[in-house]
């Protein structure tokens, strides 16, 4: 099993104190649940509605998916990435409960659970979960399920007391946060390789391409450098410009100074 993470803790934690004292005390649950009509009175409720929870069986099953599924997500992202992946999902329970299921109250860390379960099965689509510690099911697949059940519920307008827009919200906001996340990261990695790996000059006819490159002056060149630009001089007379790869073809129009 994978290893408790600071911040999968802490939310456990969180959500029993909350759910214990607000047990103890129904007028403090009433002011931090959300409804969406008041949203712009109790701005506070976007975010206090995902430490409610509407009984123990609620509660356990939020829990249980946070405890299996948060800490190797956790490890992956980074403690601060998580934390913005599960808030946003549950605002994003919010927001779409505003939009599109505004006369129902809403409680429960369902979406932001539900978001740390699209993370899950983005990053590790194959592996198996066993439903009822029996039945092995992808991640992928489950989530599907998940986004196909609550699409249908949401959809039918059967009267329901689960928040199944909120659940859609929570799976829509957590797509979009990773994967701009991943393309933020990968900007950086493009950015890289097309500064050192520019493209061929355009245009120019294989005898003047190879022109170019014999005027690469070898004696400037680092010992490495050098030694691989005649290798592949070589193998392009012997064999033409177009039996280099791109990147060879890169490096020597790099080494040619453009």
């Amino acid at each position: 099993m994978m290893p408790m993470t600071p911040w999968v803790r802490r939310l456990l934690i969180a959500n029993v104190v909350v759910f214990l004292i607000t047990a103890a005390a129904p007028g403090l649950y009433r002011v931090l649940m959300l409804y969406p009509p008041g949203v712009l009175y109790r701005p506070w409720t976007i975010v206090t509605y995902m430490f409610l929870h509407a009984g123990l069986g609620h509660i356990l099953f939020n829990m249980i998916g946070l405890f299996f599924f948060g800490p190797r997500l956790e490890m992956k992202l980074g403690g601060r990435a998580f934390l913005w992946l599960y808030f946003l999902s549950g605002i994003g329970g919010a927001v779409f409960s505003f939009l599109f299921a505004r006369a129902y109250p809403v409680v429960g860390a369902s979406a932001a659970v539900y978001g740390v379960l699209l993370g899950f099965a983005l990053y590790w689509p194959r592996e198996r979960i066993y439903i009822w510690a029996i039945l092995p099911v992808e991640a992928w697949l489950l989530i599907t399920i998940f986004v196909a059940g609550s699409l249908y519920a949401g959809m039918s307008g059967a009267p329901s007391r689960t928040a199944h827009f909120a659940h859609l919200g929570g799976l829509a906001f957590a797509f979009v946060f990773l994967k701009a996340r991943d393309w933020r990261r990968g900007a950086g990695r493009r950015a890289f390789r097309k500064a050192t790996n520019p493209k061929p000059v355009r245009g120019l006819t294989e005898k003047d391409v190879l022109k170019r490159w014999r005027a690469i002056p070898l004696e400037g060149l680092h010992e490495l450098n050098r030694g691989e630009v005649r290798r592949l001089l070589v193998k392009a007379e012997d064999k033409g410009v177009r039996s280099l790869t791109e990147q060879e073809r890169a490096f020597l129009d790099r080494m040619a100074g453009g």
